[in-house]
């Protein structure tokens, strides 16, 4: 039996996911699905509704529903929803589960001028946060990804997200794509850097099976000009005052997302919405579950089937690899008493090896209190945490 956890300091995330999008992009792997003939809004947000009103049993400890720190509103393009169509989730989440008063709450976001419109809107119904996936300026890398906005609307979305004084907003570019060279790249956060964005999102593309690029895969830049741009790309975010803070996200100081950071530093989250993906901590049994609901919409607003596909109680061995899998993507040092705070055990001999073993190997770094992510570590991530399978 897991050990009394300290309940609560195991804070709790929402995430509600919107699953279409205007057309599907050939690189993305994420449960979206392609518009034809508009969006069911009303009719998907009242399943959304019910679904979160089915799983807060889950949530509840001791008579009371926890409270929830951040929301994260994802897809697909959530931006498509009617600004009517926010106020509705918002309003409805918030009869059903009490926020933190500062509670984070973010949208994702493309930058076409239709959705870039309502961006005032969403503020008012309760969006404090915009992640806006510009992915790359330049026209050629747009139309190679499959991206139905131009430099232009992205740049507008920009500018429109940071008059609009939200808590804060990201961009979300890409790096690694097809035919790109270095200094292409370099421009790419460049112009982000140069718009003030408060926090830069920077991943590396990768071909996903079940993707178009996996079928029809794109020449991409070789893996010398890769680690050029990752080196080079890092030295001018650092340059400019951005963190890296974990391995593909960079912050001005105090700008880091809230609800990333719940994920990596293993805390709870509760997944609604048509695929949504949650981990939740059973407060009087210590028992953690990971659940995944229904994946297609037709099948998640079938009101003859439950909302929820399958659930996984993650089991006693299992819990150091979760737990390192998620933690070892900060760069910030890991308490040790957080594993045993956030799983309910303490590490068994095996575990303790395993973690000496990486730091013999270089990949990480151990004091009295801590352990963190070396330099090498970083680089060779894989290899880190193949230490605790």
């Amino acid at each position: 039996m897991p050990t009394q956890l300290m309940q609560k300091t195991i804070p709790l995330s929402l995430y509600v996911h919107i699953p279409w999008c205007v057309q599907k992009c050939p690189y993305c792997d994420f449960n979206s699905h392609q518009m034809k003939g508009g969006i069911p809004e009303n009719e998907y947000i009242g399943h959304v509704l019910d679904d979160l009103e089915k799983d807060l049993p889950s949530i509840t400890h001791q008579g009371q529903v926890r409270e929830v720190s951040t929301i994260f509103i994802g897809g697909g393009t959530p931006s498509l929803l009617s600004v009517e169509g926010m106020h509705r989730l918002m309003q409805g989440i918030a009869q059903r589960v009490p926020l933190a008063k500062n509670a984070e709450v973010t949208m994702e976001a493309n930058p076409g001028t239709v959705e870039a419109e309502r961006f005032a809107g969403f503020k008012e119904a309760g969006i404090n946060r915009i992640s806006i996936g510009v992915q790359s300026f330049q026209t050629e890398h747009l139309k190679r990804l499959g991206r139905i906005h131009d430099d232009q609307q992205a740049v507008t979305a920009i500018e429109l997200a940071r008059t609009l004084n939200l808590r804060s907003f990201n961009t979300d570019l890409m790096h690694g794509l097809p035919e790109q060279n270095l200094d292409n790249a370099l421009s790419d956060l460049q112009r982000s850097i140069s718009l003030n964005a408060p926090h830069i999102s920077w991943y590396q593309l990768t071909i996903e099976p079940n993707t178009l690029f996996y079928s029809k895969p794109p020449e991409l830049p070789d893996d010398d000009v890769l680690w050029d741009i990752q080196q080079r790309g890092q030295q001018l975010l650092q340059a400019n005052a951005y963190e890296q803070y974990e391995i593909s996200a960079y912050s001005l100081a105090g700008q880091q997302c809230q609800h990333n950071l719940n994920y990596w530093r293993f805390g709870d989250y509760l997944g609604i919405g048509c695929g949504a993906h949650g981990k939740v901590t059973n407060m009087h049994s210590g028992v953690i579950t990971r659940t995944e609901k229904v994946k297609h919409p037709k099948g998640y607003m079938n009101l003859s089937t439950p909302y929820l596909y399958k659930t996984h109680a993650v089991a006693r061995n299992e819990l150091a690899f979760e737990f390192f899998m998620n933690r070892f993507r900060l760069l910030e040092p890991c308490p040790k008493e957080d594993y045993e705070r956030l799983t309910g055990y303490g590490l068994s001999v095996t575990e303790q090896a395993q973690l000496t073993g990486a730091v013999n190997k270089g990949l990480l770094d151990e004091t009295l209190t801590h352990w963190q992510v070396s330099e090498q570590g970083r680089r060779y991530l894989n290899s880190l945490l193949s230490e605790f399978v």
